[in-house]
């Protein structure tokens, strides 16, 4: 009698901070149990389809985008996309046959899940952000397991489905060994006073706007800038460094290495979406977050909120970050105690292991335990 190797579907994707989590998963899935068969589902055009099958996994592609809030000739394809990603999720799900479904967000997951649903695969979603989406709200009736990362989510979802994981990060970060002096030679700078600046993987205007505004500041008290700009901002803001005379200021579009940029930094400037407070919780960084406004239901203030009221965060509207940036960084760097104090109360925050839980709890949900799945 031979067993049938498990089939499970991931589905996440936009930004990093769906893609990244839904890859450690799937990792920690394959840990567990190697010969598990893992499909991803993504958006075509959307950065899961170049992550992705970096990371070594297949990926589908559906042809589907989010619905713009404000009036626009994209919003009249809208309903054309998803009834064509409905039908091709429902493809999917009958050629694959998952014994699961995971959902972490992002365009795709809301076809293949409703898809799942509709024949009655067992299905979880991820939540993490402090705040739930209106998708999941609305998935979360037909999920199995609703995987969250902050207290209190019972007003969003049914209370006996939630499961406190934490948000999943990348293995790297967890078990490092480098020492911060290793790192900042990775990056070819000098033992100094280090700034990360993250606005996510896409970048973040304001962001990097405060930090161009804060540059003759910082180098003035010597503290070199290690800067993730984002596809959209790199050529603008490395032209710039390029025919300026700072030298300790290194420019990425895109940090592979972040667990090298995480050791090199002694504070770090950041968006607060679920998976960069995630992976500052767990490396222990003093942070100054700057929530982005433009998100669905203005969740990075509520994530950044959480970390503040613990004491565990710097937070700056994104309307003053220009102007206060500079001022508040380089109090933070010239205040040892206070930088020891939100580190300290950062890691107290910090859920290490999500990935291997979530991946757990997902592998349950087969009950490939109970049930042999015979070919």
């Amino acid at each position: 009698m031979q067993q049938r190797n498990l089939k499970i579907i991931i589905s996440g994707g936009g930004t990093g901070g769906h893609i990244f989590p839904a890859i450690a998963v799937a990792n920690a899935i394959k840990a567990l149990q190697p010969s598990t068969e893992i499909l991803f589902v993504g958006a075509k055009g959307r950065m899961e389809m170049e992550k992705v099958p970096q990371a070594g996994f297949p990926i589908e592609g559906l042809w589907i985008s989010g619905f713009q809030r404000k009036l626009t000739v994209k919003n009249l394809l809208f309903p054309i996309k998803l009834i064509h990603s409905l039908l091709k999720a429902k493809k999917i799900i009958r050629k694959f046959a998952p014994n699961a479904v995971a959902g972490f967000g992002g365009y795709a997951s809301g076809p293949i899940l409703k898809a799942a649903a509709g024949k009655h695969i067992p299905m979880a979603i991820w939540e993490g952000n402090s705040f739930a989406g209106v998708t999941n709200k609305l998935l979360a009736r037909s999920a199995e397991k609703i995987f969250v990362a902050y207290s209190g989510m019972e007003k969003f979802f049914p209370a006996n489905k939630l499961i406190m994981s934490g948000n999943p990060v990348r293995k790297k970060l967890v078990n490092t060994n480098v020492s911060q002096v290793e790192a900042l030679r990775f990056f070819g700078l000098p033992p100094a006073k280090t700034l990360l600046v993250i606005g996510g993987s896409l970048g973040a205007f304001t962001i990097n706007a405060s930090i161009r505004a804060s540059l003759e500041i910082l180098i003035k008290n010597n503290i070199s800038v290690i800067w993730q700009t984002g596809k959209l901002y790199f050529d603008e803001i490395q032209a710039i460094v390029n025919t300026s005379e700072h030298t300790n200021i290194r420019v990425f579009d895109f940090i592979q290495r972040m667990d090298m940029a995480y050791t090199a930094s002694d504070i770090v400037i950041s968006r607060a979406g679920a998976l960069s407070i995630s992976e500052l919780c767990v490396t222990g960084k003093p942070a100054v977050l700057v929530p982005s406004p433009n998100v669905a239901e203005d969740h990075q203030t509520k994530n950044a909120k959480a970390l503040f009221n613990a004491g565990a965060a710097l937070m700056i509207k994104d309307t003053e970050a220009v102007k206060k940036c500079g001022e508040i960084l380089i109090a933070l760097f010239e205040d040892e105690n206070k930088r020891a104090e939100l580190s300290h109360n950062i890691l107290k925050l910090a859920l290490p292991a999500a990935a291997e839980i979530i991946a757990d709890e997902i592998i349950k949900m087969t009950h490939v335990n109970k049930i042999n799945c015979l070919i």
